[in-house]
């Protein structure tokens, strides 16, 4: 959980480091994945019971806007190549 959450900015920031609008996207595409693993591992604990979902409810909800966002500046960047 903390490697992928943390890797969220970590490679948004790579993200905007990017050298071409390829790479942009690309890197893009690596916040998605481990935005969406961090939104696994939260939905995890709470169904195993280990974590209450009352305790997790608006970090899942931010990282799912986080998630949205991400997506949606995927989708603008190839639309504007």
């Amino acid at each position: 959980m903390l490697r992928c959450g943390t890797s969220v900015g970590a490679n948004y920031r790579a993200a905007c480091r990017g050298k071409s609008r390829n790479d942009f996207v690309a890197k893009l595409g690596i916040v998605e994945e481990e935005c969406d693993e961090a939104i696994y591992w939260m939905e995890l604990l709470v169904e195993a019971g280990i974590m209450p979902e009352s305790r997790l409810a608006d970090l899942m909800r931010e990282a799912n806007e986080i998630l949205a966002i991400t997506v949606s500046s995927q989708k603008t960047a190839r639309a504007n190549k």
